[in-house]
């Protein structure tokens, strides 16, 4: 199994993940008369892009590049704590669109967690809610050290 379709898989289980939270909780009856504003968002989300546009590799990201972001870590407290991305904010992702006026507008929003999970449920919940400037980091916070230490040879 290839590296591109192993992400495709992580993806597709995390946005039915979150699909399925967002509708599990409603009552049955309630999955039939969604209000026509959530339709309409979720079409738009779903129509957002092509797969992997809103993704971005830390390969990809001059070490120049990096100040230029607003680096959003999704992951808990202990975890940044412990080690994080130079810069980044952490906004705990059950957290993150509560405090979404706290994210700003006119810089790009590079989201991260441990593995691409918890932050395509941020950017998912921030696109809805009118954020176009949001990526995620594919691979997380692993794929940025493995990324780092290769930069580093």
């Amino acid at each position: 199994m290839n590296l591109m379709t192993v992400a495709h898989r992580t993806k597709t289980l995390a946005l039915a993940v979150t699909c399925a939270a967002l509708l599990g909780g409603l009552p049955l009856l309630a999955h039939a008369q969604l209000d026509k504003a959530t339709t309409e968002a979720l079409e738009t989300y779903f129509e957002f892009s092509d797969y992997n546009s809103g993704t971005i590799m830390a390969e990809q990201i001059p070490a120049g590049d990096w100040k230029k972001f607003h680096i959003l870590d999704v992951r808990d407290a202990g975890q940044f704590a412990k080690e994080h991305i130079p810069g980044a904010v952490n906004i705990e992702w059950r957290k993150v669109f509560a405090e979404r006026a706290s994210l700003p507008r006119d810089r790009l929003i590079l989201a991260y967690c441990n593995t691409g999970s918890f932050s395509a449920q941020s950017a998912m919940a921030l696109r809805m809610a009118g954020f176009e400037n949001v990526r995620i980091l594919h691979g997380g916070f692993g794929a940025w050290k493995a990324s780092a230490m290769t930069a580093a040879k």
